[in-house]
């Protein structure tokens, strides 16, 4: 109504405008008309009173739009006091000063509420409080998604926070992941040859205690088990109860290892967890990989398969040695059909090769020779632990075995076949290079396996239980045929091998390591000689003693930090972390030294605590005796990661 009245004053003026223009005109004529003078001064009256009435019109509005305003603000202010949700209105240092009646009824009271710091209500992350999708909260057993927006048009900054429950929906989600089934296939480590010497009725009640371990573990579940068959169990169950299982540390483990068999053995699993696939399908895949991961590493432990990796636990004991020798003879055959497909086979070993390495790529680049195909050890010359070796090879053979990485290199084409051994991760190859220019790739390596292996080798002859590379490859070359057998001095290369990582047959020696090393010595390996492969210079055995005395014992582990850098240190280091054990009360030794602008640790252990598991942790690997890691930081930095990882596997294997 008032802006209607405002455009018919408008229109009046504009009107009579026109009259004044037009009674102009007339006056302004030669006879100056009287009735144009009458005319001019009343348009010029009438223009002036329609402005007064304009401009008191418009007055009028200016109040009409000032009171609406009023009442508009009122009526947002009243409905934001009672809106249904929580609001709060902060100031720039995040202090609550004005909650409306939700909040005060719901939350938290006005009087304890005001000039409160928001912070002080929940975890709040401030830079995604002010962004679209706001931030989720715990208050008072409920769960809000808090947004703020903020208003700087005064000269304080205000924001006004606002608090949409969302416990509904959290619960689903809660509900949702704890429900997500996941897949576990749980295995008997080496099941025939456990048994193989027991009564029918023995093995029945193994079989049955088994079966009781199993259905007591899982009755407390909603979970399904299926027999697969008579060594593998097939388990699907809710998230919520693996959960349990993980945070015990899969206590199965531990209960079937009081299942006895026979006098001296016992009873262990292998489990691998598939958890968090897109489907059903692929946990079950994950879980296969799991339980796959736990062969490689020796069983006795659980392997649970993400996404994003795995996460191991138990490996506490062993692995068990498999008696039969079936699946060496097959590996043995297809290996010598690949080395008749190709043009030339290069033997390498692991970075800094050690006697083992490089007397197990000695032995079987003898047996590939004898069989009519051109073969060389892949060594770097200056970098290695097995000089005495080459040079002793040298010195008795005519034919030269070894070759520099770069020389082999040159010499790869389309048919060349590349033997990995006592190693399977490609970053601790003695040539990456080499590793990449190869097609055809063959793995032999007993360490436990780790993560990170060789993508998609030919053939993967993986054996954790072996003492040794070089008692794998003499197993091998038995079944090369009688030509292949090596020679006195090849044997001797191998047994070297066998009695670096036995320390002499005393770890890690199972039935097979003796007929490996009978077998050798039957070849004519001569232990004396082998022997004098070991012998150390005087300065490898002043730093070797130097580390002892300067050892420290912290949590039954001696620990040695080399505090100067030897060329030798590589040999006086793993010496030293064996006669280290030889102390009273030291479960486990670690040596630290520097080589090459790295840290690296030697690891040793006679069996009750697993080094390997340590050294996983600072991105290295090995055996449950005898690992090792290398870490690009200072020495000091080292010494405290590794403290921290004995520490933090001491907790674990005390909380089980």
């Amino acid at each position: 109504m008032k802006n209607n009245n405002v455009i018919q004053y408008l229109i009046l003026t504009v009107v009579s405008l026109t009259a004044i223009i037009a009674s102009w005109n007339m006056y302004n004529t030669p006879s100056k008309s009287a009735f144009g003078a009458v005319l001019l001064a009343v348009s010029i009256c009438g223009t002036i009173v329609v402005l007064v009435m304009a401009i008191i019109s418009s007055n009028m509005l200016k109040k009409y739009i000032m009171k609406t305003t009023a009442q508009i603000t009122k009526t947002e202010k009243e409905s934001l006091y009672n809106f249904p949700a929580p609001v709060v209105i902060i100031d720039e240092k995040k202090q609550i000063i004005w909650v409306n009646k939700e909040f005060d009824s719901a939350v938290l009271k006005e009087e304890t509420a005001y000039r409160l710091y928001i912070g002080d209500l929940a975890q709040f992350d401030f830079e995604k409080l002010y962004s679209p999708k706001g931030n989720i909260i715990n208050l008072n057993d409920k769960f809000y998604r808090v947004r703020a927006i903020e208003n700087d048009s005064n000269e304080t900054t205000l924001s006004m926070v606002y608090f949409n429950e969302i416990t509904d929906y959290v619960e689903l989600d809660f509900e949702y992941n704890q429900s997500r089934p996941s897949v576990m296939l749980v295995a008997v480590d080496n099941y025939e040859d456990l048994l193989q010497n027991l009564r029918e009725s023995e093995k029945a009640n193994v079989y049955a205690e088994l079966e009781k371990l199993m259905e007591a573990f899982f009755d407390s579940t909603t979970g399904v088990v299926r027999k697969l068959s008579a060594t593998q169990f097939l388990v699907v169950l809710e998230y919520r109860y693996l959960k349990k299982m993980v945070d015990s540390r899969f206590q199965i483990l531990d209960k079937a290892r009081e299942i006895a068999v026979g006098e001296r053995s016992t009873v262990t699993l292998s489990i691998g967890v598939g958890l968090g696939g897109k489907t059903l399908a692929e946990s079950a895949e994950f879980a296969k990989q799991g339980l796959d991961m736990c062969f490689g590493r020796g069983g006795d432990q659980a392997a649970v398969k993400t996404e994003n990796g795995f996460e191991f636990y138990g490996g506490v004991s062993k692995g068990v040695e498999r008696q039969t020798k079936v699946r060496t003879r097959m590996i043995a055959s297809a290996l010598m059909e690949l080395i008749d497909e190709s043009s030339r086979v290069f033997i390498m070993g692991h970075s800094n090769a050690d006697l083992d390495a490089v007397g197990a790529a000695t032995g079987l680049c003898a047996a590939i020779r004898k069989h009519g195909t051109a073969a060389y050890v892949v060594v770097d010359p200056q970098k290695n632990l097995a000089s005495q070796l080459i040079d002793y090879m040298a010195d008795k053979e005519k034919d030269n075995f070894f070759l520099a990485p770069a020389v082999a290199c040159e010499n790869v084409d389309e048919k060349s076949l590349l033997i990995v051994v006592d190693t399977h991760n490609p970053d601790f190859v003695d040539s990456t290079e080499l590793l990449a220019a190869c097609g055809r790739v063959v793995v032999i390596d007993h360490h436990r396996r780790m993560v990170k292996s060789i993508d998609n080798p030919v053939i993967f002859y993986h054996e954790p239980h072996a003492s040794s590379a070089s008692e794998m490859v003499a197993e091998l070359v038995q079944y090369f045929g009688n030509d292949c057998k090596p020679s006195a001095n090849e044997a001797e290369a191998l047994l070297a091998g066998i009695m670096l990582d036995t320390k002499n047959f005393v770890m890690r020696t199972g039935v097979r390591t003796f007929e490996a090393a009978a077998y050798l010595r039957k070849l004519g390996a001569d232990t004396v000689s082998v022997k004098n492969m070991f012998a150390s210079s005087i300065e490898t055995y002043q730093q070797k003693s130097m580390l002892i005395t300067n050892s420290e014992v912290y949590k039954g582990c001696a620990l040695a930090t080399a505090r100067a850098t030897s060329p030798t240190m590589r040999i006086a280091a793993p010496q030293a972390a064996d006669e280290l054990l030889g102390i009273t009360g030291v479960n486990a030794s670690f040596v630290l030294y520097e080589t090459d602008g790295k840290i690296s640790i030697s690891a040793r252990s006679l069996g009750n605590f697993n080094v390997q598991l340590v050294m996983e942790v600072l991105g290295g690997g090995g055996h449950q005796t005898m690992a090792g890691a290398q870490l690009d930081t200072s020495l000091r930095e080292a010494r405290y990661r590794l403290v921290a990882a004995i520490d933090d596997y001491i907790e674990k294997s005390t909380s089980v």
